[in-house]
């Protein structure tokens, strides 16, 4: 449900970096295998019970599998949601359609924290020639204040790739008042608050913080209950897509599901809009404008 535009009245450039734990971990978590190396076939389950693998894991399936039981968080917060109406697990599909690259137009790439320069997208690159069709747009931000959302690709394709774009909270303002959002002390269980962890609250997002993240067809991501993110977008050849299955809770109350933020260009200059640059694009082949 759109909740507000967001006027954008300057440029704004960022570039993507690769999507690790670390990095990812204010917004919510970045799923990979933790230890590609360790096989059931080569690690001894004693030594799994022993605590040799990270993330809780355990030997399962008669020794044949292991278990990482601590990946990620699966939250929701529903009781606490205005309307009053449970939220229900939901299990669905996405299939994402491959985003077109164009021209940032960057004099400078951005210093990763949304506070590059872009051009008109019709400029020249550095040396005279076409300026390199790399960037995409960023024009909606959205969150799911009551839930986490899990993507995960249906694929184990390492060279599939897709990108994740996520901001963090502004303190709440006149400009969000009365959107329902879960109350953070009342909401947080004694588990959340050991590790430090904290919804972001009311606010909009802050798109002068917004990351970026380029994920692989080995990666799925969780973003945390609250999290400000773009929709999906697909890396790739033209004309194919990453089909993702999408873990969260929903209630089927717009406004309590989803909460939409448009980022609309103010004033009559055309660079104003939020870039993303999509490092070494030429390489994995992505279709561009």
């Amino acid at each position: 449900m759109l909740i507000h535009a967001l006027p954008i009245t300057h440029p704004q450039s960022l570039t993507a970096e690769p999507l690790t734990r670390p990095a990812f971990a204010p917004f919510g978590d970045a799923i990979s295998n933790p230890r590609p190396d360790a096989r059931p076939s080569n690690t001894d389950p004693a030594a799994i019970a022993n605590g040799a693998l990270p993330f809780g894991a355990v030997s399962a399936n008669q020794g044949t599998a292991i278990q990482y039981r601590g990946l990620a968080a699966v939250r929701e917060y529903y009781a606490q949601a205005p309307s009053g109406r449970a939220g229900a697990a939901r299990l669905t599909m996405f299939v994402c359609g491959t985003r077109e690259l164009e021209s940032g137009g960057s004099s400078g790439g951005g210093d990763g924290n949304g506070d590059g320069d872009v051009g008109n997208g019709k400029g020249k690159g550095e040396a005279g020639g076409e300026a390199k069709k790399d960037s995409v747009q960023v024009t909606i931000l959205e969150r799911h204040p009551f839930t986490s959302q899990t993507f995960i690709p249906l694929t184990a394709d390492a060279s599939k790739r897709y990108l994740v774009i996520v901001a963090p909270s502004l303190p709440p303002g006149a400009t969000d008042e009365g959107l329902p959002v879960p109350d953070a002390e009342a909401a947080q269980g004694a588990t959340e608050k050991a590790n430090g962890a904290k919804l972001p609250g009311r606010g909009l997002p802050n798109v002068r913080r917004m990351r970026a993240f380029v994920a692989t067809g080995e990666q799925a991501v969780t973003y945390a209950a609250g999290t400000w993110h773009a929709p999906m977008m697909a890396l790739g050849p033209a004309d194919s897509t990453i089909d993702f299955l999408v873990v969260q809770f929903a209630n089927d109350v717009p406004v309590e599901d989803c909460q939409e933020v448009a980022l609309e260009r103010q004033g009559s200059d055309e660079r104003s809009r939020i870039m993303v640059r999509v490092p070494d694009a030429e390489r994995w082949g992505l279709p561009k404008l």
